[in-house]
């Protein structure tokens, strides 16, 4: 099967050379249509509609509505918010998914983004400070951290992609992440480990004598 495969590098190249990004853009396209169902029925800036809706809260988690570990990552507050992540799930998400393929890509987004709300949640408990929580950054970070190591991996490049530029703009964005005010930073830092570890896991590196 393709997602347990050690393809070489030719089958590599014919898989990049062919459309292979379905699933990425299956992501984007649910994520526009939540925020557009959330606007026609309300506001995505009104929380008690995004809570409504499925966004993320620890004492509705604690009574058993686990789900929204789930269906927080493709709810937005805002048009800036959804844009933000859309566009950097478009250009970051397709390079993964070439990289694993489909099914491997998809585990390592939810995968990934689930335990960015985990760590959120966690972080939420332990600080006694609730609030609610939305969006998909959990899972373009997991993505981030899935690159990182597939990088680490290939001698730090993949394509045009470098490890010391992907390295710079996932810190940076960490970093901002626990410098600003509103933004879920422990989501994003548990998306990236989630990601970082399931690829480590799921990658498998290229037969280099095969090119």
């Amino acid at each position: 099967m393709e997602e347990y495969g050690y393809p070489n590098e030719d089958a590599i190249d014919r898989m990049r050379r062919q459309p292979k990004h379905w699933a990425n853009l299956i992501i984007i396209g649910i994520n526009i249509l939540v925020f557009a169902a959330v606007e026609l029925t309300g506001s995505s800036m009104d929380t008690e509609h995004m809570l409504d809706w499925g966004a993320s809260w620890l004492p509705y988690i604690e009574e058993g509505q686990v789900y929204r570990l789930v269906t927080s990552m493709f709810l937005h507050f805002g048009l800036n918010h959804l844009g933000n992540n859309m566009l950097l799930l478009l250009f970051l998400g397709d390079t993964l998914e070439s990289l694993v393929g489909k099914w491997k890509y998809l585990l390592i987004y939810l995968g990934g983004g689930i335990l960015g709300n985990v760590c959120s949640c966690f972080n939420e408990w332990h600080s006694a400070d609730f609030y609610v929580s939305a969006g998909a950054s959990g899972g373009v970070f997991a993505v981030m951290g899935a690159l990182v190591a597939i990088l680490l991996r290939e001698r730090g490049r993949v394509g045009d992609l470098t490890l010391r530029r992907l390295g710079f703009i996932s810190l940076l964005s960490i970093y901002h992440g626990f410098t600003a005010s509103g933004v879920d930073s422990y989501a994003h830092l548990g998306g990236f480990i989630g990601g970082f570890l399931l690829a480590a896991w799921l990658y498998r590196k290229r037969d280099r004598n095969q090119a």
